[in-house]
């Protein structure tokens, strides 16, 4: 049960840590409390796609997440510099980016990639006035989502490690 509670906790922080660097640090001045919002949002839940069980499952999610965004930030990118938002041109994207992940050997990131080019493009769709700024926002709220995300697993497991550390010394000595 304190295994559980502490990965709450630790989960939950990661969250918490994601959100604000993501909406009071680094954003404020750059972009509109909606944009803060989504980004905060967009951070949190890279953040929580990264944390698993151990340091090397997150750093490998992490190469995965990575990979997907920066697939699907190009794509956008170039949409949006071309075209207005079309539904048509959210499907074409998601089509060219799955051709693109799978050719070169990443086809566990096609779902990730395709997640990721619907919502930047829809949000870019809703904020016309500068869709293609929505690229470059989400995969700076990513990366900062990534990064928390790794850093609070590491941080986590030498917590944990410390704290095994100390028992075990406890259990020598009582004995």
């Amino acid at each position: 049960m304190a295994w559980t509670a502490a990965s709450a906790t630790e989960l939950a922080l990661a969250a918490l840590v994601s959100y604000e660097v993501t909406t009071r640090i680094l954003t404020s001045a750059i972009s509109s409390r909606d944009d803060q919002m989504l980004g905060g949002m967009w951070s949190v839940v890279a953040t929580l796609f990264v944390c698993r069980e151990s340091y090397t499952q997150s750093v490998s999610a992490a190469l995965s997440r990575a990979a997907a965004t920066s697939v699907s930030f190009i794509l956008c990118l170039g949409y949006l510099l071309a075209f207005p938002f079309s539904s048509w041109g959210m499907a074409i994207m998601i089509a060219i980016g799955t051709v693109i992940l799978i050719v070169i050997g990443r086809p566990g990131d096609v779902m990730t990639a395709a997640i990721t080019t619907a919502v930047v493009l829809v949000v870019a769709g809703i904020s016309p006035a500068h869709a293609w700024t929505q690229p470059i926002l989400r995969l700076v709220d990513t990366l900062i989502g990534i990064g928390v995300g790794v850093a609070a697993v590491w941080a986590a497991k030498k917590l944990h490690s410390q704290g095994t550390d100390s028992m075990e010394i406890t259990k020598e000595t009582l004995s």
